[in-house]
Order: structure tokens, then sequence, then C-alpha cells
């Protein structure tokens, strides 16, 4: 869905952002966002390693 946006899209979504929030403002919600995006990587990493866990352990029972 994001990959149709294009360079016109990205520069008309960033100038819309700069008029609604203000050049102050930018900086804090891009550090807000990269934060959330690092913290739901870090869940999505910490899920996949319980699945393969899991998964692991099935097959090692299996095994035997």
């Amino acid at each position: 869905m994001l990959s149709n946006i294009g360079i016109p899209g990205l520069i008309l979504i960033l100038v819309l952002a700069l008029i609604i929030f203000g050049p102050n403002k930018l900086p804090e919600l891009g550090k807000a966002a990269g934060q959330t995006l690092s913290e739901f990587k870090k869940s999505t990493k910490g899920l996949t390693d319980e699945v393969k866990e899991v998964t692991d352990d099935v097959k090692e029972t299996i095994k035997k």
C-alpha cells in the first residue's frame, strides 16, 4: 500500500505535516515515531524468538 506513494506523495505529506505541526514540533514527532518503531521491532523479534524456541522444542520431542 505504501509502496505506491512515490516522491511527490512523500513531499506532500511532509509539507502537510510541517503546516499542521510546525517546524518546532516535527523533530519531537520524528523521535517519538522512531522510538515507537524501535519498540515494535524489539517486541516482534522477541515474539519470533519465542515461537522459534517452541517449534524447536516440539521438533526435539517428535524426534524422541
